[in-house]
């Protein structure tokens, strides 16, 4: 067939990437209900204890506090400038204990893992699934710090995928001001040292969140910047943090920009001064570092890094940042630059499936949905990649051999074995199905394999296990 026809077609479709279930929370109200479940736990808590003190000194204290006096910890209360969140609840109707924030944060995560890999099995636009994944790792968060975990999927949902055909910087400015990365990379408690709160409070600055910008997101370690870059860019993006249910002007669970946190003052950011315009000074330099020249070299490379290979041709590198470049960061326009590139097409498939990809093979061609969500993530996670959940901001490395480990094959081969266990239950041919498979790219020594297995079951494993199924 006609391959790259169909790779352009997926492309063409603009909304291929959203997922619209609406059984998914937006992260915003994830959020607000994490943290108002806490509240009323902490409250029921102290009430719980206030009462117990009281009946054992049979008397009361006319001026005692209200237990939900405190409503945020002090640190959450210093990066939003409040000096107590007064959040005002009636214990004496709290008669049965309320979710915790645990709970609402991992039923957040279980059914946004659960659409994600749906919309992976289903999808006709897998090129722009693809794409979603890469993107997603590029900018990646981990569930497993804190309120993130309620907020990863639709991180990806919400801050990915509206933009994966679009504009790149739409999507830097969506990932950079979402509640999971301000979280992730701590912001929403990075202070101005000259702000009002900073002076006040002695609270100061944290670069995380800048310094990924410049050598992860936009530049690339190589891109030519300074430490006084990173510190300047996270003088501009003081301020940028989350808003509260007790802050005048803030939607609980959104990006806010808390003015009395930001440092004023003029910055230079790789020669460019961004002066005390507030949020927009951040906005605009996130603007300018998305069409810095080094911000197409390192995202090119990066591309035909993964889709490629690890040593890309440098006719390709400069197709990929010529089309970055002249469309003014168009994404769609790159990925069409990359389907149309004969190199891309001429690469021998070396690159093991990450665990992820191999799961989603398994659904796809054997039509496995009827594996638990749950026991997909369990089976990921032995593989070795929990899902949003990468071992740095680097994201999951894309090495050819990144996966190839004795001991993951190992798991791999007793994950096959018992997938065609299950085939062979169904009655498949196992040399058709390869054959609907891979067609002229099966290779002769897989198909032989195939052929020769003393069982049914052992040649489904055969298939599961081919270079044809493992590698890209």
């Amino acid at each position: 067939g006609d391959a790259r026809g169909f790779l352009l077609a997926s492309l063409a479709r603009k909304d291929a990437a959203l997922i619209r279930d609406p059984g998914l929370e937006p992260s915003h109200v994830v959020f607000a209900n994490a943290q108002q479940a806490r509240v009323a736990t902490q409250t029921l808590k102290a009430f719980g204890e206030a009462g117990g003190t009281a009946a054992k000194a049979k008397t009361s204290a006319p001026d005692a506090p209200s237990p939900a006096g405190n409503a945020m910890t002090d640190a959450e209360a210093v990066a939003h400038g409040k000096g107590q969140a007064q959040t005002k609840r009636q214990p004496e109707a709290m008669t049965v204990a309320p979710e915790t924030p645990a709970q609402i944060r991992r039923t957040a995560f279980q059914r946004e893992m659960a659409a994600r890999m749906e919309q992976a099995r289903t999808t006709e636009g897998a090129f722009v699934e693809r794409l979603v994944m890469f993107w997603s790792n590029h900018f990646c968060v981990n569930a497993s710090k804190g309120a993130v975990l309620g907020l990863a999927g639709a991180f990806e949902r919400e801050a990915i995928r509206p933009h994966v055909l679009g504009r790149f910087a739409d999507m830097l400015l969506a990932v950079e001001q979402h509640p999971a990365m301000l979280i992730y990379l701590d912001n929403q408690v990075s202070t101005g040292p000259n702000s009002p709160v900073g002076r006040s409070r002695n609270r100061g600055l944290n670069e995380n969140l800048a310094r990924e910008i410049l050598e992860l997101h936009t530049l690339g370690v190589d891109g030519g910047y300074t430490q006084a870059d990173v510190t300047n860019l996270a003088h501009v993006i003081t301020g940028w943090t989350i808003g509260q249910a007790n802050q005048p002007n803030a939607e609980h669970g959104r990006f806010f920009f808390a003015a009395f946190r930001h440092e004023p003052g003029t910055h230079r950011v790789l020669g460019q001064s961004y002066g005390n315009a507030g949020v927009t000074a951040g906005q605009q330099c996130l603007a300018d570092l998305a069409r810095h020249p080094a911000t197409g070299r390192h995202l090119a490379r990066k591309l035909a890094i993964h889709f490629v290979s690890e040593t890309p041709p440098p006719a390709l590198l400069t197709r990929l940042e010529t089309a970055f470049r002249d469309s003014d960061g168009h994404l769609a326009a790159v990925a069409r630059a990359l389907v149309t590139a004969d190199e891309a097409w001429s690469a021998p498939p070396r690159k093991v499936l990450p665990p992820y990809d191999f799961m989603v093979a398994l659904l796809r061609a054997f039509d496995l949905e009827q594996v638990p969500v749950l026991e997909r993530a369990r089976l990921m996670a032995t593989l070795g990649q929990p899902l949003w959940q990468p071992p740095s901001p680097k994201g999951w490395p894309d090495s050819d051999e990144t996966w190839a480990g004795p001991s993951t094959l190992r798991e791999r081969l007793r994950i096959a074995e018992r997938v065609a266990a299950l085939l062979a239950q169904r009655g498949h041919d196992p040399r058709s199905l390869a054959e609907a498979l891979f067609g002229a790219a099966l290779s002769e020594a897989t198909r032989q394999a195939i052929a020769r297995a003393e069982a049914r079951e052992q040649a489904f494993a055969l298939l599961i296990m081919s270079p044809e199924f493992q590698r890209r």
